[in-house]
């Protein structure tokens, strides 16, 4: 969790909150090798911060991993009711990870979990535009037509989303499979323009984001990213900074 730097100087010992402001204004301070300003706020957990040139909390190693995440489990690290959480899932891990966005409790498929906090921002942000692809069983009288207007422009939540690529993959009677790629990622979009569209979701599963792949991952299993794909993200990382 992220607190002003004048905070963690004084948890730390380092000095007085009010010393540790005028340390900051004096350039004494670095957080993750750049000068800190006043007002600045850090995480303790998972940034680097020097005071003179000297490390008092190092940064661990940035860790990715991906999860097929089951449904029956929330996107979060822990539940005030008490259900079921993708914590449960990574209990492996020694690192203190987050989930980077959300799949909702009832969706199932791809869930990057990072401790790199840059990245995090950056790929939850609707508008850096980074495409999630979703498998999705629906039900519906014209799965044609739905597919077509899903296709355009719809408003959601008051927001006016991009138009999505839909891809029939099967129609037998009224249900169909398709495939849905969309931009922005909003909460539940993918659920609410099928309604929009008079589909009813049988079940949805996220298969892709950007150029990572699900893949044969086993449901409710984890893998730690590999070079390739971590070099991708830390590009992808760079160029919308």
């Amino acid at each position: 969790m992220e607190q002003r730097l004048q905070k963690i100087l004084s948890a730390q010992g380092i000095a007085s909150r009010r010393d540790a402001e005028e340390m900051i204004l004096q350039g004494r301070v670095k957080v993750n090798g750049e000068a800190a300003v006043l007002g600045q706020r850090a995480n303790p957990e998972s940034d680097s911060i020097e005071v003179d040139g000297v490390l008092i909390q190092a940064r661990p190693p940035l860790v990715y991993i991906m999860l097929n995440k089951p449904e029956g489990y929330v996107t979060t690290m822990r539940d005030e009711k008490g259900r079921k959480t993708v914590r449960d899932l990574i209990s492996g891990v020694k690192e203190t990870l987050h989930p980077v966005g959300r799949l909702d409790i009832n969706s199932s498929g791809l869930l990057l979990m990072t401790n790199d906090g840059d990245l995090t921002n950056r790929l939850t942000h609707p508008s850096f535009g980074v495409k999630k692809m979703y498998k999705v069983w629906v039900e519906g009288e014209d799965i044609q037509g739905s597919a077509e207007s899903m296709s355009r422009k719809m408003m959601i939540d008051g927001y006016e989303i991009s138009p999505a690529q839909i891809k029939i993959m099967g129609v037998t009677g009224n249900k169909g499979v398709l495939t849905v790629t969309i931009h922005e990622g909003r909460n539940r979009q993918v659920r609410k323009m099928c309604g929009i569209a008079s589909l009813s979701v049988k079940r949805l599963v996220r298969i892709a984001e950007g150029e990572l792949k699900l893949g044969d991952l086993q449901r409710g299993k984890w893998r730690y990213l590999k070079d390739d794909e971590i070099k991708y993200l830390q590009n992808l990382k760079n160029r919308i900074e």
